[in-house]
């Protein structure tokens, strides 16, 4: 009898594992990557469209919220996530785009920026 590997399975709740610690850790709903001095974002989004969107930048941090109600089956349907990203956005240049599901979000560097923080040595 093999056992059931499903990250919902009873077998595993309860058990302080990593995916259930940090939720949707692993989740493939968004790739970010960095190219030529913007942060590229993109999220997979079906089934909502453009006005049900709503992105915010605040700090250092976009917020992707959605919400989407089907009035014919009275489901209501919301995303939210936040991204804290490592260097400075010059946030008058943040652009996006949707389309087919997909949001796009580029978040181009302010000029001259370094990744922000406080450096931590490393023993050994």
């Amino acid at each position: 009898m093999a056992l059931p590997t499903g990250p919902t399975s009873s077998w595993m709740q309860g058990l302080d594992l990593p995916s259930r610690v940090f939720g949707d850790a692993g989740s493939t709903d968004y790739e970010l990557y960095e190219e030529e001095g913007e942060f590229v974002l993109t999220l997979e989004l079906p089934g909502f469209d453009r006005d049900d969107i709503e992105l915010a930048w605040d700090d250092g941090v976009l917020n992707v919220s959605a919400d989407h109600t089907e009035e014919d089956r009275g489901r209501k349907k919301t995303y939210h996530r936040r991204f804290r990203f490592p260097k400075q956005v010059d946030e008058d240049a943040i652009a996006a785009r949707y389309n087919n599901g997909i949001l796009e979000v580029t978040l181009p560097f302010a000029a001259g920026d370094t990744a922000q923080g406080t450096p931590i040595p490393i023993e050994g």
